[in-house]
């Protein structure tokens, strides 16, 4: 039977890693990413994980020796943060270009200077378009139960694709939650063994990675498109199959008070679960407001988000990165883009705030949506609003 118990996210992360039986961990340690591969370290060191752990000199490696590992078939985990997926930045296009299944958590992190160890999303951001698949959680049950997924996924011979698991830095990495950690065996019968259909082998040497010439690399890039969006109908199949086993269920775009909402306000990650109280108040109050979770950034759920927003009249979206010059936020530029064809679409406000970590209240919440709503009604000059600036 599962066990719940409390334990802090990064070291339940670690035995969620454990529990699908890895092969090889390659990792640098980094502020707030480092406890969960100490962890990994000490159960390589006390033979509780049969894996190989790869202690290398910077981020840089930690990627490049997951390329190798992963290249020849071993299921392979690395994890990082902020500068550090930066310093990974050029390797991660070769991971989702080659087709190789590394999973990765990132303990999302402000990106410098000045030089911030709390959590926001701008590392996030600045990978976006690496080829990856990016799954957001907002708490510790999610981080094992997708952690898992992430395997299931990322190895499907119909996917091949490298996989990032968004968990916000201290806020939820150092936070110590009651979890349910799956038995060995459930997890066993839910993720199969990983037999990747190319690895390497010195019998039968191939090349990979190789130099494309101009009326090659397009049609390269296209295809790696074409089976990133094809990887959406797995990533569905997986969290339904996993809900069926678990009893714990996962969507692209998940809904709070949704129902009959003029006002949805769209959140990702760990400050999701402060904006479901300040929704909670405020439906409590007679307002008609609710929240939308966008849990899947690539592939982006354009479907699921239409669908979510169909009947709303304003949909405030929050931002935890600047696109420095842009038209604000990357989500919300997203989000509008997935919107214009629409001929029904509530109007779009856009705020960035929790940058470097600063806290958003439940009232700030509150102010947020109220905000957002009158400046729907009134118009607005600007693109957007920096929540909570002293200006």
């Amino acid at each position: 039977m599962a066990k719940r118990e409390g334990l802090e996210v990064s070291v339940a992360l670690g035995d969620a890693v454990k529990l699908a039986d890895t092969d090889v961990v390659a990792a640098y340690p980094i502020t707030p990413q480092t406890h969960i591969v100490e962890h990994l370290a000490e159960l390589v060191a006390d033979g509780d994980l049969k894996a190989a752990y790869i202690p290398v000199e910077s981020e840089h490696s930690a990627m490049s020796a997951c390329l190798g590992a992963s290249a020849i078939g071993a299921r392979t985990f690395t994890a990082t943060a902020s500068q550090g997926l930066e310093l990974m930045h050029e390797v991660l296009y070769i991971a989702s270009s080659m087709r190789l299944p590394v999973v990765m958590a990132v303990a999302n992190r402000a990106l410098s200077a000045p030089i911030s160890i709390w959590g926001d999303h701008s590392d996030a951001m600045a990978v976006r378009d690496t080829g990856w698949i990016q799954i957001f959680v907002e708490n510790g049950q999610e981080t094992v139960d997708n952690v898992i997924c992430a395997f299931r996924i990322g190895e499907d011979r119909r996917v091949l694709l490298p996989v990032m698991i968004h968990l916000d830095g201290f806020s939820l990495t150092h936070v110590i939650e009651p979890i349910i950690l799956p038995e060995q065996s459930e997890v066993d019968q839910f993720l199969p063994p990983f037999k990747y259909p190319l690895p390497l082998d010195p019998k039968k040497p191939v090349t990979m990675g190789a130099f494309g010439p101009p009326f090659i690399y397009t049609e390269v890039k296209w295809a790696q498109e074409v089976n990133l969006e094809a990887a959406k109908a797995v990533i569905l199949e997986c969290w339904q199959e996993f809900g069926k086993t678990f009893g714990r269920y996962y969507s692209p775009v998940e809904s709070h008070h949704s129902e009959g909402a003029k006002v949805l306000l769209l959140t990702m990650g760990s400050l999701s679960e402060t904006a479901m109280v300040a929704v909670d108040k405020m439906r409590g109050e007679g307002k008609e407001v609710g929240l939308l979770k966008l849990r899947l950034w690539r592939p982006f759920p354009f479907a699921e988000l239409r669908q979510a927003v169909k009947d709303a009249e304003v949909l405030i979206v929050l931002d935890r990165a600047l696109s420095f010059g842009g038209p604000g936020g990357p989500v919300c530029s997203e989000v509008k883009a997935a919107l214009y064809h629409e001929t029904k679409k509530p109007k779009v406000i856009g705020f960035v705030g929790g940058l470097g970590g600063r806290d958003i209240s439940m009232s700030g919440f509150e102010e947020m949506i109220n905000k957002g709503a009158e400046l729907a009604r009134t118009g607005s000059e600007r693109e957007f609003e920096i929540f909570g600036v002293r200006e």
